[in-house]
């Protein structure tokens, strides 16, 4: 029995198919953009956490800008 995977995106994503959707599933994180829902990253909830700490650090600001 499959149950049901929740993507969840970003409130500065805005409208339209541009953005990453993450959800979890067990004890892993799936990650995938919007517009190529078919393609679909998995990785560990303890190396999300270390990449979510390097974003609010600003390690990846250089990326955006």
């Amino acid at each position: 029995m499959s149950r049901e995977i929740n993507w969840q995106k970003s409130s500065f994503s805005g409208e339209g198919p541009q953005c990453v959707e993450i959800a979890a599933r067990n004890d892993d994180i799936l990650v995938r953009e919007s517009d190529d829902p078919n393609i679909i990253t998995t990785t560990t909830r303890d190396k999300f956490a270390a990449f979510i700490a390097g974003v609010k650090a600003g390690e990846f600001d250089h990326l955006v800008h």
